[in-house]
């Protein structure tokens, strides 16, 4: 994994210290190559040992081995391709705009394929193709996500429960049985109500995925399995943005994984889609 990509999807992890250490390389890894780590911990205030343990914690022997990790990955793929998105631009240089957006949406893509190994997506389309029912629950706008793929899932011809409300979702419990799965959005993950409604599918033994940002987070705890979303921007409306988009390609995938699982899922798909647009066209 390039070292930008990796410092910027584990920065929610961090520490505050570390995401100081990690924001400012972030922002100025084409100079990083003027630093000792010494300059370093005197430009952010703080000891020369916090900057050599944050480079010995995502794997390098040291400061030294960072920075030529970094500097290598700048030469090679560009400041504008690795570092962080830069300040925002006119309103009126709409080309600009536009590149930019469309560069931040694919480094978003990136680090939330990366952080999402084969094996843990492939183990969650399995576990929803062998449920007997699939739950689904988000609230506010994870519930507008939560909804879209329900019916996805629908289409395939798998049994979905879809709930916008807590307290429908937990009287309808009583129905989870030990092979049903919970899909649970919730952005940061922190809802104490989505957290309750886990824990108690969980002792019905029903498995959870919780779908959340890369934050450390109580519903991401305590899932069963997890699809994981990494975001970042230094303005928050563009920032939702990429969230949006990132967490719309990774469900994407998942879609797509259970379809090329069944022959049948997919002819089930083809044949409930014909049936809505006769529905529509009719």
């Amino acid at each position: 994994m390039p070292p930008l990509v990796k410092i910027r999807s584990e920065r929610d992890q961090m520490s505050a210290i570390e995401r100081r250490i990690a924001d400012f390389i972030l922002e100025n890894s084409h100079l990083l190559r003027d630093y000792s780590s010494q300059q370093l911990a005197n430009a952010l205030g703080i000891s020369q040992s916090s900057v050599v343990k944050f480079a010995q914690k995502f794997g390098f022997k040291g400061y030294p081995d960072l920075k030529y990790s970094v500097g290598a990955a700048v030469a090679r793929n560009g400041v504008a391709e690795d570092a962080a998105p830069v300040a925002p631009v006119a309103q009126d240089d709409f080309a600009q705009l536009s590149e930019q957006l469309r560069r931040s949406k694919a480094e978003a893509d990136e680090e939330t394929r990366l952080i999402n190994p084969r094996e843990s997506l492939e183990g969650i389309a399995d576990r929803l193709d062998r449920a007997g029912k699939v739950y689904v629950c988000g609230l506010g706008e994870d519930a507008l996500y939560a909804r879209e793929f329900a019916l996805k899932l629908s289409l395939l011809g798998m049994v979905t429960v879809h709930h916008a409300d807590p307290v429908l979702m937990m009287a309808g419990m009583s129905a989870v049985q030990a092979d049903d799965v919970l899909l649970v959005f919730s952005e940061h993950g922190t809802l104490p109500q989505l957290s309750q409604i886990s824990r108690q599918f969980q002792d019905f033994r029903g498995r959870v995925v919780s779908v959340t940002r890369h934050t450390a987070n109580p519903l991401r705890a305590h899932a069963d399995a997890t699809l994981l979303v990494s975001a970042h921007d230094a303005r928050p409306h563009v920032e939702q943005v990429l969230y949006r988009a990132a967490l719309q390609t990774l469900l994407d995938l998942v879609f797509v994984l259970l379809c090329h699982r069944s022959t049948g899922r997919r002819e089930q798909f083809d044949l409930n889609l014909e049936r809505m647009q006769h529905m529509i066209h009719s």
